[in-house]
């Protein structure tokens, strides 16, 4: 398992009952995770005295209770800065689980030796593209979303990055990497956070079990003859780690080379000293 304990202003203190306690800065927050299907007992008072709790809906979706929270507050990881706010459907801009892969890329770019170009699709509030981009990569951030392309900027110029190489794009990814291929254009290394299902901005629907495979794919050819790296991310329950790494092996491994591995995301638990399992992902690197 590959565990995001870098943190200082983030921290999982206790889950159990479907829920998670967690500090965000200086504010406490309790959210929904269905990984915590176990019931140890609570003996945290954080758990009944927190700032704002999401609170699941018997006909779907949710709200929150967000007392005393501020609209938008600031969280640092290393060199960087997030802004953070609770929103629709329990998030928060931010999955602290990600860290590790922010410091994977960065050390594989800063160890590169030359020039790297990063393709992140779907791409949310940018915290892996600033990671990139503060590691000396330009970046191509590329999402559906109007709104979470307007916060990975915010992101990037709180995190200093304001006039870093990025590129901003608003589109539908699977086209967007169409047009690429055809414009011939090539990155160094990708880095993809597909959802389990969405819309596009024409009404286009995605199902990853459906999707990913064709995705991936068509990814391949916008990569670089020397590519660096590819990142698969995974938050779709039932999908191993070993389903990607089977994936990234038969498209990546067979026309550059190169290895996969694969492993899930984990947090570590301040109360139990164990690890929350949080998705999966694959890293590609072409050994080049």
């Amino acid at each position: 398992m590959w565990i995001a304990d870098k943190w200082n202003d983030f921290e999982l203190i206790d889950c159990s009952d479907g829920e998670k306690l967690e500090r965000w800065g200086d504010y406490f927050l309790v959210r929904p995770d269905p990984q915590a299907i176990w019931s140890t007992p609570r003996k945290d008072e954080r758990w009944s005295t927190c700032n704002g709790r999401y609170f699941r809906s018997e006909s779907g979706g949710g709200s929150w209770n967000k007392g005393k929270l501020p609209e938008q507050w600031q969280i640092r990881y290393g060199e960087l800065t997030f802004n953070v706010k609770p929103m629709n459907f329990k998030h928060t801009g931010i999955f602290p689980e990600q860290a590790s892969n922010w410091d994977w890329a960065a050390e594989q770019i800063r160890s590169a030796g030359r020039e790297i170009s990063v393709l992140n699709l779907f791409a949310y509030t940018g915290a892996a593209t600033c990671a990139c981009a503060k590691a000396g990569a330009s970046v191509c951030h590329v999402d559906a979303a109007k709104g979470m392309v307007a916060w990975g900027k915010e992101n990037a110029a709180s995190s200093g990055l304001k006039d870093a190489p990025i590129r901003w794009i608003v589109d539908d990814c699977a086209k967007f990497v169409e047009r690429e291929i055809r414009r011939g254009r090539r990155y160094d290394a990708i880095i993809m956070d597909p959802p389990s299902y969405g819309r596009g901005p024409g009404g286009e629907v995605w199902k990853l079990e459906q999707n990913l495979w064709p995705f991936v794919s068509l990814c391949a050819g916008v990569l670089s003859d020397s590519p660096l790296f590819v990142i698969i991310n995974s938050y779709t329950t039932g999908l191993s780690p070993s389903v990607l790494t089977y994936i990234s092996e038969s498209i990546f491994s067979k026309k550059f080379g190169g290895k996969s591995e694969a492993q899930e995301l984990g947090l570590p638990v301040s109360d139990s000293g164990l690890v929350l399992p949080c998705g999966a992902a694959c890293r590609y690197t072409s050994c080049r």
